[in-house]
């Protein structure tokens, strides 16, 4: 299970082994957290030398697994489980090391919880969006629309649908169909690369992939789909009533509802250099 977790607004990629029920972190992310570094690879490439000539053993326990990397593509990255980690900060003299410990700490127990306690995670979810400054109403809107990409996801499991890929092929339809547009050309129009572009939707956006995704749901329940063609199918005509409906709405306001408008922080000014 691989997903975001956030420390104080920054992002680490996280990776949760559900058989070892072990959480592991990517270490690049850690190092430009704890070290406030530009380029946080050179600085745990000369750590890595760095331990070695030591005689260390903790570079050995990292484990290489493949994660979203910036140009938003799956590529290897160096992970630590929380006992490597806990080590490798050991190393890494920055004010953040003690608060980051607590914060792993947290992590841990609370993924804990969850396990005992699913709503939990839903609650953890509310927070991070919270600090980052998202509305209530916007909130509410995200996580109804996550409950109804669920219940889809678990239908296409049970009728047959398997690999990644097909869900992500299935998702395209039914995006494309009520957008007019692959799910990777509206990323480029929102200007996003790697994040996860619901967390970047409009609430229009997220109540039409709702109506889109349980008018897919509906249908391949009522045409009791099978596989990934009848699905597919099911797909695209659940894809177009949210179109129907996004396309009377927009007649009415004369508002486009897919949009390119983010919530990314702004850009920064470059410093200017010379003479004033």
């Amino acid at each position: 299970m691989n997903n975001i977790k956030l420390f104080e607004t920054k992002k680490v990629r996280s990776h949760f082994d559900a058989k070892k029920e072990v959480w592991y972190f990517s270490v690049i992310d850690v190092i430009e957290i704890l070290t406030r570094s530009s380029i946080p690879k050179r600085y745990w490439s000369d750590l890595k030398k760095k331990l070695t000539k030591e005689g260390s053993e903790v570079y050995e326990k990292i484990v290489r697994l493949k994660m979203v990397a910036p140009d938003g593509k799956l590529r290897e990255t160096d992970m630590a489980d929380t006992e490597t980690l806990l080590r490798l900060i050991q190393s890494i003299p920055s004010p953040k090391a003690e608060p980051f410990k607590q914060w792993l700490a947290k992590v841990g127990y609370e993924r804990m919880q969850e396990m005992t306690d699913p709503a939990q995670s839903l609650d953890r979810a509310r927070e991070n969006w919270q600090k980052l400054g998202r509305s209530e109403k916007w909130i509410q809107q995200r996580m109804t629309g996550q409950m109804t990409r669920n219940k889809l996801t678990d239908y296409w499991k049970e009728s047959g649908v398997e690999k990644a890929g097909e869900f992500a092929f299935l998702t395209n339809i039914i995006h494309q169909e009520w957008t007019g547009l692959t799910v990777k050309k509206h990323k480029e129009i929102k200007g996003l690369k790697t994040q996860n572009m619901r967390d970047h939707m409009s609430e229009a956006e997220l109540i039409f992939t709702a109506l889109a995704e349980l008018s897919t749901r509906q249908i391949a329940e009522t045409d009791e789909a099978k596989g990934l063609k009848q699905n597919a199918v099911a797909s695209k005509k659940g894809g177009t009533i949210a179109k129907n409906a996004r396309l009377a709405l927009e007649e009415k306001t004369g508002k486009s509802v897919v949009t390119k408008a983010n919530f990314l922080p702004p850009a920064k000014e470059p410093k200017r250099i010379g003479k004033k």
